[in-house]
């Protein structure tokens, strides 16, 4: 996702192993999907790594020096190209999570907004 008009991710690597069983998804789409995704994403740098003995993932370098890892063994070339654009697509923040429901900066004097109110 772009924020100000600049993509976060910055490089992609793809790591997977030659020779196991659930890297067949990930090879099948280095040779299928993986040129189209470079080409369609100019501005991110895609790396490929072999790493024998090891499950197949997708590493995600963000430009505020965070990291994303997403294990894709035993999938589907589709499901690995979908894995590939969500890592495209963030921002790269870590996920907070929220307290309450109903997040606000000037909360109401009156109180939160409900269907529920019975007169």
């Amino acid at each position: 996702m772009a924020l100000r008009g600049v993509w976060q991710l910055q490089k992609l690597i793809v790591s997977y192993s030659d020779w196991g069983g659930s890297s067949r998804g990930i090879r099948s789409f280095m040779e299928t999907y993986l040129p189209t995704f470079k080409e369609k994403n100019p501005q991110l740098e895609v790396v490929t790594e072999l790493i024998r003995g090891q499950h197949p993932h997708l590493k995600g370098l963000y430009k505020n020096h965070n990291q994303r890892v997403v294990c894709v063994r035993n999938l589907t070339p589709e499901d690995v190209l979908l894995h590939a654009t969500k890592l495209r697509n963030s921002l790269g923040r870590k996920v907070i999570k929220l307290r309450t429901r109903h997040v606000t900066k000037h909360p109401s004097v009156q109180g939160t907004w409900t269907t529920d109110l019975k007169l």
